[in-house]
């Protein structure tokens, strides 16, 4: 009963994060008429914030010590913050300048890049299926580069910085709420200093659209880590397979907001690339949930090797 109430649990953080992470696009119109640019000062500076009162509650700071001993473990962390920081700075641009259809396209291809990358960076070998997927969405990308009339830059920059971000967070190892701080405190006095120059030369939106913005603008932090704590917590509770299904919630999501709320064109052309993006995405999860299947029935149906009993000595 206890693992039934935790997986449930588990299942209820994930909606709560992905959900988060798929209605996101109705918050950044708000902060306008900031630019992305002061929006992710912004969202580094408050994110911050939030995360150290977060750490200061659960008392967790034996971590920094550790990445301050280790140059190799801060090289990479610099190195992920400075990558998150482009996808976050274009995610933001692209919903405030009506690119909402893309930019979810580019969380949709995300899991296929991935495995990609896993190829050419680690040397993994894929499946037959996981082939199937990868030359669909390739095909996919040459269908939508005609009916954009250019190539979907803004998908593939949020799919590879986003799995290139994946990929130094896997070999990091580093629980969310340590690494988020880590990133953010990277990116804090850049971004603290763009604000500031931002005031001395009268532009910064923060001092002159009222309170209301400026609160608006703090909330950057809340929208930053509230989804992260709730992967977290989700992670721990439901098995890898469950997440990897939730994932596709957020870009569900924001393709629904983007042609339905914000009312952005799909000619027939985009219809056909998303359609051969989702056929790709409906093989790669076919197939781990049948690799994972298999994987289970090896494990029970394996013989138990039970040790041979051990002579006293005389």
């Amino acid at each position: 009963m206890k693992a039934q109430n935790e997986q449930r649990a588990g299942l209820l953080y994930g909606f709560g994060a992905y959900g988060m992470w798929g209605l996101v696009p109705l918050f950044w119109p708000l902060l306008m008429p900031a630019g992305a640019v002061e929006i992710l000062a912004h969202r580094m500076t408050w994110s911050l914030a939030v995360v150290g009162l977060a750490l200061l509650a659960v008392r967790r700071w034996s971590w920094i010590r550790e990445l301050l001993s280790r140059p190799r473990k801060l090289g990479l962390t610099a190195l992920a913050a400075s990558i998150i920081s482009v996808n976050w700075g274009l995610y933001i641009w692209s919903v405030n300048n009506g690119h909402v259809v893309e930019s979810s396209l580019g969380y949709f291809i995300n899991p296929l890049v991935s495995i990609a990358m896993g190829v050419l960076v680690l040397g993994e070998r894929l499946r037959r299926a996981q082939w199937v997927a990868v030359g669909l969405s390739f095909v996919a990308v040459l269908v939508l580069a005609v009916g954009y009339g250019r190539p979907p830059w803004i998908s593939l920059v949020l799919a590879c910085s986003f799995a290139t971000y994946g990929l130094i967070k896997k070999k990091l190892n580093m629980g969310g709420l340590e690494s988020l701080a880590a990133e953010t405190a990277m990116l804090f006095l850049p971004a603290l200093g763009y604000l500031l120059w931002l005031g001395a030369q009268g532009r910064s939106s923060f001092a002159s659209q009222g309170v209301g913005h400026a609160l608006l603008l703090a909330a950057t932090g809340l929208v930053t880590a509230i989804p992260l704590v709730l992967f977290g917590a989700a992670a721990i509770r439901v098995p890898l397979s469950t997440l990897g299904l939730l994932q596709y919630m957020a870009p569900v999501f924001q393709f629904g907001l983007g042609v339905l709320y914000f009312h952005e064109a799909m000619p027939p052309e985009r219809w056909a690339g998303f359609s051969l993006v989702w056929a790709a995405l409906a093989i790669l999860t076919w197939d781990a949930l049948r690799t994972a299947r298999r994987s289970r029935a090896r494990l029970e149906t394996a013989p138990v090797i039970t040790p041979a009993p051990t002579r006293e000595p005389a």
